[in-house]
């Protein structure tokens, strides 16, 4: 009997040590969406007034707006999809770091969740949720990630 509870123990600890290491977000290359100029899922969502899915895109940057510094900080900027949406991106800077030498004319891909807004959507949780319980998202910019 004791034998079986030490190795019902240790399957249990392989277990919570495999899935701890799964839950970690790694940031793909290039998810196969993006690489294959996807827009789909952000133009449907824009068109349908649809709200808190994960998306993942890709865009240029056409314009980096100031920080939002109410609440939790976060670096926004405007990203063009290939389709022509525009995008709001708004990255917290309170849970991941900020995108360094980002400018206009950049490409970003990003990762995280979409809010429907008239002037084409909001793109946030582009970062770890410390708390685990939100899928992480991603920016990647010139061979970068940050989230």
């Amino acid at each position: 009997m004791r034998k079986v509870l030490l190795t019902a123990v240790a399957v249990a600890v392989l277990a919570l040590f495999a899935y701890a290491r799964h839950d970690v977000a790694s940031v793909p290359a290039e998810p196969a969406s993006v690489a294959n100029g996807n827009d789909s899922v952000l133009t449907n969502a824009f068109d349908k007034q649809i709200s808190n899915i994960q998306v993942e895109g890709q865009g240029t940057v056409v314009r980096i707006l100031p920080d939002d510094n109410s609440g939790g900080r976060h670096q926004r900027f405007i990203v063009r999809l290939r389709a022509g949406q525009t995008i709001l991106v708004a990255h917290n800077i309170d849970l991941a770091a900020r995108v360094s030498s980002l400018q206009e004319g950049d490409n970003v891909t990003f990762a995280g969740e979409y809010e429907w807004s008239p002037k084409g959507g909001v793109v946030h949780w582009t970062h770890r949720d410390p708390a685990g319980r939100h899928k992480a998202g991603w920016i990647r910019h010139n061979g970068q990630s940050f989230q």
